[in-house]
């Protein structure tokens, strides 16, 4: 085991700061912040959101050692498909997103507050339309729903053939309750990345899938292990990361046994720049399997105060007491 204090002591001389905005609001947000460091093993992104303590930020913290000083095991393959992500957007700007994406499965945002229900079902129909017959849609609903409004509205968008629904009620009792009243799959996300147990989800019988995070859970080798005692069929998505930060996500999809269902790490598109100069953007509908690393010159164009990101990876390495390399 490794001591993270003595890693992160020599990795903060190297940290940057970033704030880049997003062109669409999502999750609530229209920028997004967080911080760079290089190592030994390369680059690793720091960028737990705002509201996150020291505890919950000690996992990503984990996942930026990683990164930076330990690396990654070797990959299964050289690429991972990958999903289109529609924000919650009107039907018109959904359906040019993912017909202009190249790729053959789109996630499509819902339950945003202040929006009607009616939104959700136009968006749906509108990215079933651009994507065709043939391609797939999930949605995603960030826990929005209550167990009988997740039921009514997946019984109403039924006639699009969903994949699957990403975590249409907030905690693993109400999913569990829901998994009995549908047909479609159900995906936890914030009940694995935000669990003190993450494997409790297959314990409570509350999802068909999981979607993991290499940030929230700790890094690629934390990650792995949480997608190896839970049993269940795995989808890597990301948590809108600069590309440094989504290597990792492509690492941990890439080194899975099997990989089932396109990837959440498309998501360059959300951001209106990056840390790199060579972007992990998706072609054709998948990603390549490489490192990402950081360019000065975008380092400079999207620099923010690197105090704040100091100061919360320090306080985050409180809580950290080994890391698993």
């Amino acid at each position: 085991m490794t001591d993270p204090r003595a890693v992160l002591a020599d990795l903060l001389p190297t940290l940057r700061a970033f704030a880049i905005p997003m062109p669409t609001r999502f999750r609530g947000t229209t920028i997004r912040q967080g911080a760079v460091v290089r190592g030994p093993a390369g680059w690793g992104e720091f960028s737990p959101f705002p509201e996150y303590g020291p505890a919950e930020c000690a996992r990503w913290l984990s996942c930026t050692l990683e990164a930076a000083w330990a690396g990654w095991p070797a990959p299964l393959r050289s690429c991972v498909p990958v999903n289109v992500t529609v924000p919650a957007v009107g039907p018109s700007q959904a359906y040019q997103i993912v017909a202009g994406s190249g790729c053959l499965t789109a996630k499509v945002k819902v339950a945003e507050p202040g929006q009607p229900e009616s939104a959700d079902i136009d968006r749906v129909a509108a990215v079933r339309d651009a994507i065709g017959p043939d391609g797939k849609v999930r949605v995603d609903a960030n826990g929005g729903w209550q167990v009988d409004q997740a039921a009514r509205m997946l019984r109403a968008l039924a006639p699009f053939r969903l994949e699957y629904a990403e975590q249409p009620c907030a905690t693993l009792g109400e999913l569990a309750s829901l998994r009995r009243l549908v047909d479609v799959p159900l995906a936890a996300d914030e009940s694995i990345r935000r669990a003190e147990d993450p494997l409790a989800v297959r314990a409570a019988g509350a999802a068909d899938i999981v979607v993991l995070k290499a940030q929230p859970l700790g890094g690629v080798r934390s990650a792995l292990a949480v997608a190896e005692a839970c049993g269940l069929p795995v989808v890597v998505s990301s948590a809108v990361e600069t590309s440094v930060g989504l290597a990792a996500g492509v690492a941990l999809a890439a080194a899975l046994p099997s990989l089932d269902y396109a990837c959440g790490l498309a998501t360059m598109s959300l951001l209106a720049g990056d840390v790199t100069a060579s972007p992990l953007a998706a072609e054709g509908g998948s990603l390549p399997v490489r490192a990402a690393v950081a360019d000065p010159a975008e380092l400079d164009r999207w620099a923010a105060d690197p105090q704040p990101w100091r100061d919360r990876m320090l306080a985050a390495a409180a809580h950290l007491s080994a890391v698993p390399w």
